[in-house]
């Protein structure tokens, strides 16, 4: 069992924990958005548990934190981060309060709709962070046997 889950477990009662959550998670998302806008590499990785993985678009982006920061480091360095905005967001809540789950429709200049989706675990010390980011673009139904058939060429 992951260390803060274990000390989400141990803290408040469960309808505390389940507010806190509920409250929480939608401002860490936002955070999460705003620094990867503002090229923000501190706050963007503060944000993640240390054993956190991010998925990316492509087959090949299945990161580590440590992974995944060592890509971004280059374009944050430059001030270059990269912006999703938010379009909508559901957020579920386990029932003890110290797990939450999300998905959330995402706008992007370059890639148009696209879809994020993860995993948070909380406590009461350092707050709530991301075990699990997923990026993916959205494929229309009558597009994917195209976009599945040059994927396999």
């Amino acid at each position: 069992m992951p260390l803060l889950l274990m000390a989400c477990a141990k803290e408040r009662s469960r309808q505390d924990r389940r507010m806190f959550a509920e409250q929480s998670v939608p401002r860490v998302l936002d955070s999460l958005h705003d620094a990867a806008a503002k090229a923000d590499e501190e706050r963007y990785f503060r944000l993640f548990a240390h054993d956190a993985i991010f998925l990316g678009t492509d087959d090949a982006e299945r990161w580590t934190v440590k992974e995944f920061r060592a890509y971004a480091h280059p374009y944050f360095s430059k001030g270059q981060g990269w912006t999703y905005t938010v379009v909508e967001r559901h957020v579920y809540v386990s029932g003890d309060g110290c797990l939450a789950w999300f998905d959330e429709t995402l706008d992007n200049e370059k890639w148009g709709r696209c879809r994020g989706s993860g995993v948070l675990v909380g406590d009461w010390g350092p707050g709530w962070k991301i075990v699990e980011y997923n990026v993916t673009v959205r494929v229309p139904n009558d597009l994917l046997p195209e976009v599945a058939g040059r994927i396999k060429e």
